[in-house]
């Protein structure tokens, strides 16, 4: 492995479809087609994807020896030795400057600088102290999320309702529970402690807790759609989108349960034709009902 795909390995490119939440409010908000907001949207992503990154990189220069015990991440480049402490520090620092410069000489929203550097902030102490409890470490994580579709809605300006925010806090912690489901399985599998946050999970914990978390998700999706606000705008058609949303999380559970190939949600979705045709699906549904309409709904 040469030293810049060991750098293009390290900061996780793949990993940036979750920025892709940033432009959700805009997609919601039927406002995807005004320029200067893309504009807008486009650097955010860029800027939060560079930082998310840096954050990536600290994680992997903290876990070093951890991560040589896990059957997957020993071929990580620092694990691996590719590539040297040193060097990922220097890479975390070019990050951080370029993704907040980003920030302040593109975007120039203080709101925006904000929610970044809480971000930032965030994941500092997650990385040094808050991942290693149970519960609290995918917490953090659905936090992330939430941070994203909100710097969506405020580099933009579009409002955001309280059920798309709850709705994504309820997705990330869903997805977060079948990450730690994987990191189970390999600790029954070889005995190999590969987060010291283990002894807070268990098969049972967490395959209930995927139930009742998948459940919710539909639940509080379907209250969105049929929720006054949303009728009052959208009519009574928006609830048709659920059926996509449904064949998603049942995917979802099919790959974890039925396939065992729980772990990184990024790269089920990215890996998995089925799951991206669901989601092709769902879009769809959401143009043809909102944007042939030209109801502003969000």
């Amino acid at each position: 492995m040469t030293k810049l795909k060991a750098f293009i390995k390290l900061i996780r490119v793949q990993q940036w479809v979750k920025n892709s939440f940033i432009f959700l409010p805009m997609f919601f908000g039927l406002r995807i087609t005004e320029f200067g907001l893309l504009v807008n949207a486009i650097w955010a992503f860029f800027g939060f994807s560079l930082v998310a990154s840096a954050v990536y990189v600290f994680n992997d220069w903290l876990d070093i020896e951890s991560d040589k015990l896990h059957p997957k991440k020993k071929d990580r480049p620092l694990a691996s030795g590719v590539v040297t402490k040193t060097e990922a520090l220097v890479l975390i620092s070019v990050l951080i400057l370029a993704g907040v410069g980003i920030y302040v000489v593109f975007i120039n929203n203080f709101f925006a600088t904000l929610l970044l550097s809480f971000y930032i902030i965030q994941n500092i102490f997650y990385t040094i102290k808050l991942k290693n409890i149970a519960i609290v470490d995918i917490t953090i994580i659905a936090i992330g999320f939430v941070i994203r579709i909100l710097m969506g809605g405020v580099v933009t300006g579009t409002e955001l309702s309280n059920w798309i925010i709850l709705i994504t806090f309820l997705l990330a912690l869903f997805l977060g529970l079948t990450k730690r489901r994987d990191d189970v399985l390999i600790f029954l599998k070889t005995g190999d402690l590969t987060r010291k946050n283990i002894g807070g999970y268990n098969l049972e914990f967490l395959n209930a807790s995927m139930t009742i978390m998948s459940s919710i998700v539909i639940v509080s999706y379907i209250m969105y759609t049929i929720s006054p606000p949303v009728m009052a705008r959208v009519g009574n058609y928006l609830y048709l989108t659920t059926f996509f949303v449904i064949l998603g999380i049942m995917r979802h559970l099919q790959i974890v349960f039925v396939e065992q190939k729980s772990g990184d949600p990024s790269k089920i979705l990215l890996g998995d034709r089925l799951l991206q045709l669901i989601i092709i699906g769902w879009i769809v549904s959401f143009i043809v009902i909102l944007y042939f309409k030209k109801l502003p709904i969000i």
